[in-house]
């Protein structure tokens, strides 16, 4: 899953950009409230991380400005405004959760996942397909009760598929999803991925649907 984080402060910045990817998430870190909403507006990321005293335009006016281009993502306000007025502001302004700084790394990560999964439609924190149990949080899955060993773009990978299974993922929705701004992408690694992940948990786990992408047929 990819999360856009919008905050100003160094490093603040680079301490969340930090726990997010230890806890299996891709990060994109702009610094400012016009890079925020340009990269809001694109349609790359999962959800974002917003601080509200931003330069140039607010987080706020960010905020606002999603809302009125009808962009649902799911925001979630990490401001040091933390009076109530302030907070029922910020959901009232179309925000899905809000959190004050400081404010402790596990307890985000955990809000973020709580967003994701309502926004994937499922409120079970585990991701259950046959005999396979994927649990995001813990970052760990299971086979007849085995742990498998994945690595970071392999479970984020079997993931989007167990979350969309029935539906077909492209190629270029696997990058988008997978891969920040800052990295290389292979031009075989979404094919190698999946050849791990089939070697791993059966050949007939992930269909290849010819010229289209990838899926997980619904148990």
């Amino acid at each position: 899953m990819r999360i856009l984080l919008v905050e100003d402060n160094a490093l603040l910045g680079d301490a969340v950009c930090v726990g997010l990817t230890q806890a299996g998430f891709t990060v994109d870190w702009v610094k400012d409230g016009r890079a925020a909403l340009t990269a809001a507006s694109a349609g790359w990321h999962d959800l974002v991380v917003l601080d509200l005293g931003l330069p140039g335009i607010s987080g706020q006016q960010v905020l606002s400005a999603l809302r009125k281009e009808a962009n649902d993502i799911p925001v979630l306000i990490l401001t040091a405004r933390d009076t109530v007025d302030q907070r029922i502001a910020g959901l009232d302004a179309g925000a899905d959760d809000y959190m004050t700084k400081p404010f402790d790394m596990d307890e985000l990560c955990a809000r973020v996942r709580a967003l994701l999964r309502r926004r994937a439609g499922r409120a079970a924190p585990l991701l259950n397909h046959g005999d396979i149990i994927l649990d995001p949080a813990a970052h760990v899955a299971t086979q007849q009760g085995e742990s498998v060993n994945l690595s970071h773009r392999e479970f984020s990978m079997l993931q989007l598929l167990l979350e969309s299974a029935g539906r077909v993922l492209s190629r270029q929705h696997f990058e988008e999803s997978l891969y920040g701004w800052d990295e290389e992408i292979e031009s075989n690694a979404i094919e190698v991925h999946i050849h791990h992940l089939r070697k791993k948990l059966g050949s007939d786990l992930i269909r290849t649907v010819r010229g289209v992408g990838y899926t997980i047929d619904k148990v």
